[in-house]
């Protein structure tokens, strides 16, 4: 979604916002890679989109993409092509997103997902404006502006040998800090007002009546974990269960799980497609570790430990290179504490 498609998500009125869009405005003019960081739900392909549309390449492409969304061998052709027959499944030839973007802007979501092999390519490109397609020693020049994004420290991720420092210093020109929601609360009420109104037109309502002092005291009292796009949800969903338009908003439901029949365990998505069949239920993992004493510390660590593999384990759909990368660790690491624990049965191995 770009400015024009989502002018009112770009409000803000609050000191700490501006001043990033002011910096966005002196940036944007240059031809430099830039970064961009801050919470998930805090805007940040928003403020790319900016980036781009007040540039000299706005009539070009802006291409956006999520480098958490695939593996890293399917990421690396995503991102640079490749050539008919260049691995199993290659039955044409494909562009790579660079290729697309070339002569406009690249938005690359989540860098810090990348395995440090593809960095390698991603700082030539940087670097040079060159890159080879995937099965191919052809050179492919490309004039794109790379604009990347992370919701992690990316420069404690290098230091602990986890993100590369050159790759890095040449994407870090300038950086863009997007403050989280919670800290720039001036602007919650706007926006809360503009997402309203855009819910009521969506259900052809003719206006949206407002919200009630306590529903505007309880926005602003939240502390916004998911930031703008957490607002955006729950005050559609405010809106939308207004059974009488000409009534104002009273009361905000921020968790549209809670119930009392919300059940206690998590169901595991299945691998469809892999052969790999995951065990089906698994017990919701705690958020921080046990906290009454006295207790076995490292009993409590275990289980802690324990908690945290599983979860990741879910996540990443029980491929094991994903979970390592989410808990920031490498692939032997993580195999090793899945011996440790026992949790690498026959069932999960397959998942690597």
């Amino acid at each position: 979604m770009d400015l024009r498609e989502a002018p009112d998500a770009i409000l803000g009125e609050s000191d700490n916002f501006l001043s990033v869009l002011e910096k966005v405005s002196r940036i944007a003019p240059l031809r430099k890679p830039v970064l961009i960081i801050g919470e998930r739900g805090s805007g940040k392909e928003l403020i790319a989109a900016r980036v781009h549309y007040l540039s000299e390449r706005w009539a070009r492409p802006f291409v956006k993409f999520n480098c958490a969304a695939l593996n890293q061998e399917l990421l690396e052709s995503e991102l640079f092509g490749h050539v008919s027959g260049a691995f199993t499944g290659a039955a044409r030839a494909r562009t790579g997103r660079f290729e697309l973007a070339s002569g406009g802007s690249l938005f690359l979501d989540e860098l810090a997902s990348m395995s440090l092999q593809l960095q390698e390519k991603l700082l030539r490109v940087v670097e040079y404006g060159e890159f080879e397609r995937v099965g191919s020693s052809e050179t492919i020049k490309v004039d794109v502006r790379l604009i990347g994004a992370a919701n992690v420290d990316l420069p404690a991720l290098a230091q602990a040998g986890r993100f590369r420092e050159d790759l890095l210093d040449r994407l870090s020109f300038d950086v863009i800090t997007v403050p989280p929601l919670r800290e720039r609360r001036e602007d919650i009420l706007l926006l809360a007002q503009k997402f309203a109104e855009g819910m009521a037109r969506e259900l052809g309502r003719e206006y949206f009546a407002g919200f009630a002092p306590a529903a505007e005291r309880a926005l602003l009292a939240h502390e916004w974990p998911g930031n703008v796009r957490e607002l955006r949800n729950v005050v559609e969903r405010a809106v939308y269960r207004l059974e009488n338009e000409k009534r104002v908003v009273e009361e905000i439901e921020f968790d549209p799980f809670r119930s009392p029949f919300r059940p206690r365990a998590a169901l595991s998505p299945g691998l469809a497609g892999t052969g790999v069949s995951a065990p089906v239920l698994r017990e919701a993992p705690p958020e921080t570790p046990a906290s009454k004493l006295p207790q076995n510390f490292e009993n409590a660590v275990s289980e802690y430990e324990v908690s945290l593999l599983r979860q990741a384990m879910a996540e990443a759909r029980y491929n094991q290179r994903k979970a390592a990368e989410l808990l920031q660790l490498s692939y032997h690491q993580l195999r090793g504490l899945l011996r440790k624990y026992k949790l690498l049965d026959a069932e999960a191995a397959g998942g690597a």
